[in-house]
C-alpha cells in the first residue's frame, strides 16, 4: 500500500523510480521524500520500531516545553509506540508538554491513519 501511494505521487510529479545499486527501502525513502513527505526528529519512517510486535501507534507531535520527556522544545517528532507508550504521550499532551498533530494505528508495520488529511 505504501509503495503504491509513493509510486502514484512520483508519477504525478514526473519523478522516475528507477535507480541502480539501491535497496528497495532506499528507493522507497527517496520517493517518499520526493512525493512531499517530511523528515522528523525521532523515529524514521521505516524505523525498525515500526515493525516491532508491541508497536500499536505512530504519532507526530510538536514539543512545546523544555521539560518534555522526549525531544527539545520546538522540534517536530515522530515516534512508534506501544499502547503504554501512547498512554504516556497522551499524559504529556494533557500536561501541555507536547501537541499530537497526527496519529495512526500500526498493524504489522502498516499505518492506518485516523484521518486522511493528517501529517505523514
Amino acid at each position: 500500500m505504501v509503495a503504491f501511494f509513493i509510486a502514484r505521487k512520483c508519477r504525478e510529479k514526473g519523478v522516475s523510480m528507477m535507480s541502480e545499486g539501491k535497496t528497495i527501502g532506499q528507493l522507497m525513502e527517496e520517493m517518499r521524500v520526493k512525493a512531499g513527505a517530511q523528515n522528523y526528529h525521532g523515529h524514521g519512517y521505516m524505523d525498525l520500531q515500526r515493525f516491532a510486535e508491541d508497536t500499536r501507534h505512530m504519532i507526530i507531535f510538536d514539543v512545546l516545553t523544555n521539560d518534555s520527556p522526549v525531544g527539545w522544545k520546538g522540534e517536530r517528532t515522530r515516534l512508534f509506540l506501544s499502547d503504554t507508550g501512547y498512554e504516556k504521550a497522551l499524559d504529556s499532551q494533557e500536561k501541555g508538554q507536547i501537541k499530537i498533530l497526527s496519529h495512526a494505528k500500526v498493524r504489522q508495520g502498516n499505518l492506518h491513519y485516523d484521518h486522511s488529511d493528517q501529517l505523514r
